[in-house]
């Protein structure tokens, strides 16, 4: 990994100011799913937001509340998307402050039709996890605006990653939770992951003109025009290796992944077979490639 990536270290629980009025305060939960841990950001300077509250740790609530300070207190609690690493903590900060909870809706809400028939038809999620029991208390819609004391925060909802996932407009800065992060490539991982509303979330992000993205994970993006660009690129790479390989004849997202991943661990190739058949749903969409039977996860897919 890049050392200036790695020199993203911050110590858990101590509350940072990133922007004038924006702090951002690490979860103690590193992985290779999470990187550090996951950032939580507290949001004004007297009635603050908090945005993703992260996993359901103790000392990460204590250090939550420990980081309001005598003359603040939290009237907003806002979750980018309801993953066991952003959102479980919520009920219980919500409990201790009596803050509403502000979201795109429960975790199947903003869901593709295609992912929700994939679901339907028991294909599980795989990846990160989906925090079943995540509710809100106020939903929002992609456009609107979540006022607070002295700041304002523009909902933009960028599926992909996840369906209710959103990213927050705070001037040019935009928290854009998991959907563009510098440490690693955005997870996509049907059914919770569409990739093609990703890549669309991606060309709604690359239409405005951004001074820095702070992220779920990971270290704040200065350039955020090339690192969208580089996801960009970084997807289409993958889909021309697919596409490539199928010159060879039909075959499984399973038999693609082994052939395209010739460098992943076994361990990793379940995450792998997952990435391809993202690009064969989103290809099936778009009437490149088709399922000779029924889309689904162990369907025969071939070149149209």
């Amino acid at each position: 990994m890049d050392p200036e990536i790695l020199a993203f270290d911050p110590t858990p629980g101590v509350a940072e100011e990133i922007e004038p009025g924006l702090r951002r305060l690490l979860a103690p939960n590193p992985s290779p799913m999470t990187f550090r841990g996951t950032n939580t950001y507290l949001l004004g300077t007297r009635g603050l937001a908090v945005i993703d509250p992260g996993p359901d740790l103790d000392d990460h609530l204590q250090a939550i509340l420990d980081a309001v300070e005598d003359d603040q207190t939290i009237t907003h609690i806002i979750v980018t998307h309801a993953h066991l690493d952003h959102s479980p903590l919520t009920a219980r900060l919500s409990m201790a402050t009596g803050a509403p909870i502000w979201a795109f809706g429960g975790p199947f809400a903003g869901r593709s039709a295609v992912m929700a028939d994939l679901a339907d038809k028991g294909f599980a999620g795989g990846g990160e996890g989906v925090d079943l029991q995540f509710r809100c208390d106020h939903t929002v819609a992609d456009g609107d605006v979540i006022a607070g004391d002295g700041w304002s925060l523009e909902v933009i909802h960028t599926p992909g990653h996840f369906g209710n996932h959103i990213a927050l407009g705070f001037g040019d800065v935009c928290l854009t939770g998991d959907h563009v992060m510098n440490w690693s490539s955005t997870l996509v991982s049907p059914p919770d992951g569409d990739l093609t509303d990703f890549m669309t979330s991606c060309a709604r992000l690359q239409a405005r003109d951004w001074r820095v993205f702070h992220t779920g994970h990971g270290a704040p993006i200065t350039n955020p025009s090339g690192r969208l660009a580089w996801l960009v690129a970084h997807r289409q790479g993958r889909e021309a290796e697919i596409l490539e390989a199928l010159k060879d004849g039909p075959a499984r997202a399973y038999d693609l992944a082994c052939r395209i991943y010739t460098e992943t661990p076994p361990a990793l190739m379940g995450a792998a077979t997952r990435n391809v058949f993202a690009h064969l749903v989103d290809l099936t969409g778009r009437g490149v490639v088709k399922p000779r039977q029924t889309l689904e996860s162990e369907a025969i897919f071939e070149l149209l």
